[in-house]
């Protein structure tokens, strides 16, 4: 990455989540952190549509941990799962919706020569922690930005797919709100059954 880039402004995390999910592919996630310039192309998003998505956490509505989540789009969203794994969600959306998106997988560039497939990973070979927690996406070192070229390549192509790891939010685990790159190698696993 030459130089740095234009983080994307405000007004295009203030979309619908589900353009917000499928437009992110293909841009670069960057994290400039302990004089290293870390970053991936993103491949693999998931949609989580606020408090009436019985699989987004805000369904419980306003807590401490989803505060975040109930603000203005354009913020990290960062949480731990199974006490060990971190997550990171970029809030999408007006003020009050509590919807966010998760970034799945990174295709690693650079420096990144890591495993970068499935959420916990991308936030360890990224460096992203609790502590990243609210970080401004359009206003400070941990920002997306539009890659100097195409954001699809000619071979690739957007499919959806059900959420992962989602089963216990009913009918809402079987809607179509994973998005990626059909045939990326960096996709997380299992492989989706697309629709």
């Amino acid at each position: 990455m030459p130089i740095r880039q234009s983080a994307l402004p405000r007004d295009f995390y203030l979309q619908d989540t589900i353009s917000v999910a499928q437009q992110l592919l293909g841009h670069y996630l960057v994290f400039e952190h302990e004089g290293q310039t870390r970053y991936g192309r993103i491949v693999e998003t998931e949609a989580y549509l606020g408090a009436h998505d019985l699989a987004a956490h805000s369904c419980r509505g306003v807590t401490p941990r989803t505060q975040i989540m109930f603000g203005p789009g354009g913020f990290a969203y960062v949480y731990l799962i199974y006490g060990m794994h971190h997550c990171f969600n970029i809030v999408t959306g007006p003020e009050g919706q509590g919807s966010a998106v998760l970034l799945r997988a990174l295709e690693p560039l650079g420096d990144l020569g890591t495993n970068t497939a499935g959420p916990g990973r991308l936030c360890k070979a990224m460096g992203i922690t609790r502590e990243h927690n609210g970080y401004d996406m359009c206003d400070s070192a941990l920002y997306v930005c539009h890659p100097d070229g195409p954001l699809l390549r000619p071979d690739e192509r957007m499919v959806s797919a059900p959420r992962i790891g989602v089963d216990y939010a009913g009918e809402w685990a079987l809607k179509p709100l994973r998005f990626l790159l059909d045939g990326n190698r960096y996709i997380s696993k299992p492989a989706p059954k697309t629709v």
